[in-house]
């Protein structure tokens, strides 16, 4: 009877926590449309890459449901407080967890901490979280367990470097020789890299599938409560709505860009639920401020060539004046969308209230701009100066949200003499960051494009560094960098020299919003919708708990079959 007892009573933990043992729920699918092309998210900016790495290698802090910080390889997150973050607000001290193991079965100690550092900021080399290091002068490794990071300034949020997914740890035995300009080379470590996360791959087929089984040496001895998961990619939104909420192929799938009447209708179907949740991710359109023009050569959208039109800010003024975001919010997103006028809509105390009237579309200021500007309007309707017409290569991924707003943007520009050729490419190849590629977001051979963007966490000054001098895609740098339009302004570096130096909350709020407002008002990019993050789950899958603030597997360890 006491063997029994004993026997109902694990039974019991195990329908009550999900899982009682690590793998005991099987296999899991998800579906991801944009399918990753590298697991190393140093090298790809796409967030269909730092969300799959995520399964694998992990930072010392992420960010949790809510946006708050919490750590992960860390024992705690360093304060002043705590003394972990100095006085004088220019060195933060990291104590790592005791016991951590490498998938590889290898210790975890500060020097693989020192390394990522060393690997992302390697002067030969392109990074693409360059951003998350900004103002870092050493990183040291004061005994194994404890990494010290130095800046050059103070540091009011020394949070940046090794703090949500975009910038996790790699292992230094494994890529120690993939410095510099050897990075994109070593195809074996980016595509299977050794990491400290609940799952280790098995096989990867870029632009295609991964295979992942449960890391043996994880942390935790429960979990992760799946023993093996296929990570599909390619396709559309629509198929990965389908499989999910309509034919329960897959378990999960990831960023739903569809019209709401269609998650509605699949929804129906009974076999799994649509999940969102705000945070800070903006459909933009980027604006291209140098030339694109293959007759460039190397020098093809590179600040080399300001571009020979887009460099005016009537043009793209007009541009922005023409669109209209509430009819695009109706028709691609419904509630899971808001028209918006920033780039940082979220959190709430950072949104800008300075660029509201983007919100109505003026055709007529719109047209009276470009005609005060001296762009006359051709026989054929197309605007020219100089003999240079206003004819502009607009591309973005291929999904049927982003073709629909392609198509009425395109409309409404044809009023204002504005021609429009539109291109859309697979969405595995335009985030895929491959340097030989020329079709990557990055490369940016056009002259506007579409896409969304994010960043981890809830305060904003890592994500206003992508767009500082010098943080441009270039051939010297293998096209890694986050700075998409080009842009470089002294007083945009300024003001965000000052945000990084800054502690008081409501001048960092201050900041904030001018340097928003700077982009926005420059119209370096021209922001369309306030994304919610929008996924879909099985209903027989638990433990899923929806993060717009870091990576959306951010938990996987705790999902479980129900």
């Amino acid at each position: 009877m006491k063997k029994l007892f004993v026997i109902t009573l694990a039974l019991i933990v195990m329908a009550t926590s999900g899982f009682a043992m690590r793998g005991s729920s099987g296999h899991v699918n998800i579906l991801y449309w944009q399918a990753p092309s590298i697991l190393n998210p140093y090298l790809s900016g796409g967030t269909k890459e730092i969300e799959a790495a995520s399964l694998i290698i992990e930072p010392l802090a992420r960010y949790d449901e809510s946006g708050n910080m919490v750590p992960w390889l860390a024992e705690s997150i360093p304060t002043t407080e705590n003394g972990g973050v100095s006085d004088d607000l220019k060195t933060i001290t990291w104590k790592i967890r005791d016991g951590l193991v490498w998938s590889d079965g290898s210790s975890f100690t500060s020097a693989d901490v020192v390394f990522t550092h060393e690997y992302c900021t390697h002067p030969e080399g392109g990074c693409a979280q360059g951003q998350k290091f900004e103002d870092v002068v050493s990183v040291e490794a004061l005994d194994d367990l404890t990494v010290k990071v130095t800046f050059s300034i103070e540091k009011p949020f020394p949070y940046g470097p090794f703090v949500g997914a975009q910038s996790p740890i790699i292992q230094k035995a494994q890529f120690e020789d993939c410095l510099g300009t050897a990075a994109p080379g070593c195809t074996d470590q980016n595509f299977m890299p050794i990491g400290t996360g609940p799952y280790v791959v098995t096989e990867f087929r870029p632009n295609d599938v991964i295979s992942l089984e449960a890391n043996a040496n994880y942390r935790d001895s429960a979990k992760p409560g799946f023993a093996t998961v296929t990570f599909k990619g390619g396709g559309d939104a629509t198929a990965a709505g389908r499989a999910v909420l309509e034919t329960g192929e897959f378990d999960y799938a990831w960023n739903l860009q569809l019209a709401p009447q269609v998650l509605q209708q699949m929804s129906e179907a009974g076999k799994g639920q649509v999940i969102s949740a705000f945070g800070t991710a903006v459909e933009r359109i980027m604006v291209n401020m140098t030339d694109p023009s293959p007759e460039r050569g190397e020098e093809r959208s590179t600040r080399a060539h300001p571009h020979p039109f887009l460099s005016d800010i009537n043009v793209r003024k007009a541009l922005s004046l023409a669109i209209d975001r509430n009819i695009l919010n109706e028709i691609g997103y419904g509630i899971t969308g808001k028209p918006t006028c920033n780039v940082v809509p979220a959190p709430a105390i950072y949104a800008s209230t300075a660029n509201e009237g983007c919100l109505v579309q003026d055709m007529d200021m719109a047209n009276q701009i470009l005609d005060e500007a001296g762009w006359v309007k051709g026989s054929d309707g197309v605007r020219e100066k100089d003999g240079m017409r206003l004819s502009i290569l607009y591309q973005t991924s291929t999904n049927a949200v982003r073709q629909d707003f392609q198509a009425l943007i395109k409309q409404w520009w044809s009023e204002i003499g504005v021609e429009t050729e539109l291109r859309n490419l697979d969405a595995s190849v335009f985030f895929g960051g491959d340097p030989g590629s020329p079709d990557t977001f990055q490369k940016f051979f056009a002259d506007v494009e579409m896409y969304t963007n994010i960043f981890d966490g809830t305060d904003p000054e890592p994500y206003f560094n992508l767009w500082k001098c010098g943080r441009e895609p270039s051939p010297e740098n293998g096209w890694q960098g986050g700075n998409i339009p080009r842009y470089c302004d002294e007083g945009y570096d300024a003001n965000l020299s000052e945000l990084s130096k800054t502690g008081d909350l409501n001048r960092r709020i201050e900041l904030s919003k001018a340097l928003n407002d700077q982009l926005m008002q420059e119209y370096i990019m021209i922001p369309l919708i306030h994304r919610g993050r929008v996924s879909a789950h099985s209903n027989s899958l638990g433990g899923v708990v929806l993060n717009p603030w870091d990576s959306e597997l951010w938990n996987i360890a705790d999902w479980y079959r129900q």
